[in-house]
């Protein structure tokens, strides 16, 4: 089976109850969508979690993660810093204590991820472009475009970054972005039955 989780977004406590109710045997494997950092409560704490975590575990990039990358490089860093950028910071209590291998993680993270059924991304694709010729800026910040494309995607495609109330399930996109960080619910997917498994985040931030 397959395991995806959406974006989590610093709030460490719901990401470890969720991983608690999941019971992986050898062959399952685990995909996560980005956004790990920024508005939520512990960016550093939940980058610690996952570096603990062993096994069949990938780990994609998100618009976040790109826009603390670009600060990080001098880029853009009002951007970072608005969209939550500052609660990672100060997570971390300040950029010289960012650890090294956090660095490293952040530098691995992989745009998507592709099976023969599903298309894993952080914020869609865009309609009627060949999945390998879509742009890295569409991956992490495309919306409305890619969600209410009134088309059929040649895969099903599992994506975060757009917040729900509910997840979204059609046949051929499935949205499990739910909000967590705004006191709502982390979401896993579980694949090919689409099941899903949820934790509340009591904490409306």
């Amino acid at each position: 089976m397959i395991y995806a989780i959406g974006d989590i977004h610093g709030c460490l406590d719901p990401l470890r109850r969720l991983i608690a109710q999941i019971r992986l045997s050898e062959t399952d494997e685990v995909i996560f969508l980005g956004d790990y950092i920024d508005r939520g409560p512990d960016s550093r704490g939940v980058m610690d979690y996952l570096l603990t975590l062993s096994g069949r575990y990938t780990f994609l990039m998100g618009n976040h993660e790109r826009m603390f990358l670009d600060f990080l490089q001098g880029k853009e860093r009002a951007l970072f810093l608005y969209n939550g950028g500052t609660a990672t910071l100060d997570s971390y209590g300040g950029l010289r204590q960012i650890p090294a291998a956090h660095l490293a993680f952040l530098d691995r993270l992989r745009l998507y991820h592709e099976t023969p059924e599903y298309f894993f991304v952080h914020a869609g694709i865009r309609p009627e472009i060949p999945l390998q010729a879509q742009d890295e800026r569409d991956l992490l910040w495309i919306r409305e475009e890619f969600y209410a494309y009134a088309g059929r995607f040649p895969k099903t495609v599992v994506f975060g970054h757009t917040p729900m109330r509910e997840a979204l399930i059609e046949a051929d996109r499935i949205g499990i972005d739910t909000a967590c960080v705004y006191g709502n619910k982390l979401t896993c997917l579980i694949l090919p039955s689409r099941d899903v498994i949820q934790v509340s985040n009591s904490l409306n931030r």
